[in-house]
Parts: structure tokens; sequence; C-alpha cells
């Protein structure tokens, strides 16, 4: 068994790469509003920009590359 070191691994530029290549599928828009009013009945300001967020994206595929 030869050793090699160090033992080589993507980057992390490599990775961002090749995750932006891939298209990532969206929730429905309906359940992402659901999403939404669950993080508003909680009070959750991270949850509710988040959903916020990827309601616009859901709904306007033509504003954000695949």
């Amino acid at each position: 068994m030869s050793s090699r070191w160090p033992i080589p691994r993507p980057t992390e530029h490599a990775a961002l790469r090749a995750c932006d290549r891939s298209p990532r599928r969206l929730p429905p828009v309906p359940a992402l509003m659901a999403a939404l009013v669950e993080a508003v009945d909680r009070s959750d300001r991270e949850g509710m920009c988040l959903a916020a967020h990827r309601v616009v994206r859901a709904a306007e595929p033509g504003l954000v590359k695949p």
C-alpha cells in the first residue's frame, strides 16, 4: 500500500463550481408560503427571511439562473 501525503481533496472553489453547475429544484410555492406563515406565527425572524427569499426564487424562475 503506497501512501500519498497530502491526500488530494477538492478545494472549496472547485466544490462551489460543481454545486453551481447542478440545478437545484425548489419546493412548490404553496409549501414555501406555508413555511413562511409558520415562521411568522413563531416569530422566527431568520425563518421568515429564508422562506421569503425562497418564495421569490421559486415564483420568478427567470430571475435566477438554474
